[in-house]
């Protein structure tokens, strides 16, 4: 009888090994901590297009060995028909084009980087590869041995064999298995000169070692959205004040002020709700309630002319807001529409779905609270109603239908009272439809629900720059924004003043607190906006003491304004908008640099582009009553300048050009002539004797 000998488990065949382990033992690579990545692949990182995704990863293997590494990346087009991908989780390989593959480059400490362009709209996907890189080992001893003196004939026909096999599995490849061929031909004659980076990209290709390679765990996702997602410059006004005093203006009327905002620079005209508004209790002037014959609030959306997809028959037709919004982009100028899913008691889902909406014991429908305002002119949707599947599709075809219209740009009013999910799945099934749209959430909220939102897919997102007036407190907060992962899914728009907000800053600081304020937003943030007419004409007045509230707010009665007052700060907004369109480093968010001053009222920064041909400094006295002085110490390598000659600081406001030498140089603010100065370096003065020639 034959007896039966246990193999040991050394002797145990690979696959059971694996079968225990879970892992192939001959994958020795590791991969980690690979940026951009939010939130573990959750959510997709943010670009423009035209920008270049730049990723980073931890890789390493356990010894000596050499390593290669790869970032693979492709372009995944959404078929039409075909749903998004589910929440958090990008399309697999084998469901998209194939991968494009570009060598990553070795940084310090296991550490490597490699990046690739982003040129069409839609989502992208990366993934990191690395192997162990037995010929590139191979090579570097081989050099070592050389050095030495050694005897190497048996290391090149090691190498030779290793070329042989990389020659073997180009079939099909004649041209890249020749030149392999004359490499092992070249080894085994006794050449042992270093490969050039063409035969080690071919090495690398074909090399066996990557039947052992490591691919990331994910699959890294990227949305891409047009540039003005990154860089735009909004305009907000009430359409109904556009006409003459006393008069409800037109769609019209706003066409005829399209040429004047766009000549300020402006290349998003936003526009708050332009529905009919409801008439059970309208709010009047100040917020007044129960206000007959006033206009109301047009955030109390709905009336027996319609919904959400009508417009206020005051406005024009839907017609004359087609023409409105072609007639802007004529110029250059994208309309925003206000989406605000909320109704006033008068809205036509009121009496259609009052399921949609809480009720009180009695049967009636709760109002708006946040105690203890109370806002009896607009009904919430209830999100956690069991209809809540009809109403996410009804309140898709409000946004679907505008888009229809041409709109592409959406402020969405308090987007942070209605779910993340929600969110998430309307911004997937619109940019499925209409990739090119852009959509800024309106959440003045805690920080941790206005970054949910951003990831959740809004592009942009108002901040908390409007309470943010000493330097110190401005240095703080846009650094944190400029901090990774924050700044792969936030970009931020920077709003000077909104109907809703008028600071104290504002309210006190005069002429110059509004000056300080643009240069502000318009330099720290490549998209900004202002609440137009009240913010040109210098508009400080608040309802009362305390409040930010404005006496006399647009949001509740029409207002007339003086659009040609010689006092305006048009001229100040149209020269800080045009510096904005010359300089490429202040059109995207990344590159701000903060600089030590020497005084605490002085805010220094700086914004680059990658390469320094365009550098540019911006210094704001935010105190808005005394003048300021200061040495602005900058760091001259850094900004590309040489620290041995010196500079021309030309200030694009006033034209006046300095030259500056080290990284030490002085500045002088009076706020009641100019609170601000934004200077472009020019690096080619040699001496002062070419000063003169230079400018």
């Amino acid at each position: 009888m034959r007896r039966r000998v246990e193999r040991p488990a050394a002797a145990r065949p690979q696959a059971a090994v694996k079968a225990l382990t879970g892992v192939d033992g001959r994958r020795r690579v590791v991969i980690e901590a690979v940026s951009p990545e939010v939130d573990g692949g959750r959510f997709p990182a943010k670009r423009a297009i035209g920008e270049t995704v730049t990723v980073e990863a931890d890789v390493f293997a356990d010894g000596h060995d050499a390593l290669a590494a790869i970032l693979k990346h492709k372009f995944l087009p959404i078929p039409a028909g075909v749903p998004p991908a589910r929440p958090g989780g990008a399309s697999k390989a084998a469901e998209g084009p194939d991968w494009i593959e570009t060598p990553l480059t070795p940084l310090v400490n296991d550490r490597w980087r490699g990046d690739f362009p982003v040129t069409e709209l839609g989502r992208y996907v990366f993934t990191v590869e690395g192997w162990v890189d037995h010929f590139e080992t191979w090579s570097r001893q081989l050099a070592k041995r050389v050095q030495a003196g050694q005897d190497v004939k048996v290391e090149l026909e090691v190498g030779a064999r290793m070329v042989d096999q990389a020659a073997a599995r180009a079939d099909g490849k004649a041209a890249d298995a020749a030149q392999l061929l004359a490499l092992s031909k070249s080894l085994r004659a006794g050449a042992a000169a270093t490969l050039d980076g063409e035969l080690t990209q071919l090495m690398r290709r074909y090399s066996a070692d990557r039947d052992f390679s490591t691919t990331y765990a994910r699959e890294v996702e990227v949305v891409v959205e047009p540039v003005k997602a990154r860089f735009s410059t909004w305009y907000e006004l009430f359409p109904r004040s556009a006409g003459s005093p006393g008069k409800h203006g037109t769609f019209t009327e706003v066409e005829q002020l399209l040429p004047g905002i766009a000549g300020m620079g402006f290349d998003v005209l936003y526009l708050p709700p332009i529905h009919p508004i409801g008439k059970t209790h309208r709010k009047g002037a100040n917020n007044k309630p129960a206000a007959a014959g006033e206009p109301g609030s047009p955030w109390a959306i709905g009336s027996a002319e319609g919904g959400h997809k009508a417009v206020h028959p005051e406005l024009g037709t839907l017609d004359d807001f087609r023409h409105l919004v072609q007639t802007a982009a004529d110029q250059g100028v994208d309309v925003a529409l206000d989406i605000a899913f909320q109704c006033s008691p008068d809205h036509p889902y009121t009496r259609e779905h009052p399921e949609w909406f809480k009720h009180r014991p009695d049967g009636s429908i709760q109002y708006a609270e946040n105690p203890p305002k109370k806002y009896e002119d607009i009904y919430p949707f209830d999100f956690e109603n069991e209809h809540w599947r009809e109403l996410w599709q009804e309140l898709l075809s409000i946004v679907l239908f505008w888009a229809e219209q041409g709109v592409r740009v959406f402020r969405v009013d308090n987007p942070h009272t209605k779910p993340f999910s929600f969110w998430e799945w309307l911004i997937g099934e619109l940019k499925r439809r209409h990739p090119d749209s852009i959509l800024l959430a309106e959440a003045f909220t805690r920080p941790k629900v206005m970054y949910r939102l951003a990831k959740a897919g809004f592009s942009q997102s108002y901040t908390y720059f409007a309470w943010r007036n000493t330097a110190y407190e401005l240095y703080q907060y846009f650094t944190e924004l400029a901090q990774p992962p924050i700044r792969e899914f936030f970009r931020p728009s920077l709003w000077a003043n909104t109907p809703d907000i008028l600071t104290e800053y504002l309210q006190t600081g005069g002429r110059p607190a509004f000056q300080a304020r643009l240069i502000l937003a318009a330099t720290l943030g490549a998209t900004y906006g202002i609440y137009g007419p009240a913010f040109e004409l210098l508009e400080s007045r608040p309802r009362e003491q305390g409040s930010e509230e404005y006496l006399d707010s647009e949001k509740y009665q029409l207002r007339a304004w003086e659009r040609d007052d010689p006092n305006s700060l048009s001229e100040l907004v149209t020269i800080v908008n045009r510096i904005r369109h010359e300089n490429p480093a202040l059109q995207t968010d990344r590159g701000l640099r903060f600089h030590p001053t020497e005084n605490e009222q002085l805010l220094a920064y700086s914004k680059s582009t990658p390469d320094n041909a365009n550098v540019v400094l911006t210094v704001v006295n935010v105190d808005p009553h005394h003048v300021q002085r200061g040495m602005v110490n900058l760091p001259l390598d850094e900004l590309g300048l040489e620290p041995d000659r010196p500079y021309q600081a030309h200030e694009l406001i006033t034209g006046a050009r300095y030259l500056w030498n080290g990284p030490r140089n002085f500045v002088e603010i009076n706020p009641h002539a100019l609170p601000g100065q934004i200077f472009r370096f020019r690096r080619r003065v040699r001496s002062e004797r070419d000063f003169e020639y230079f400018l």
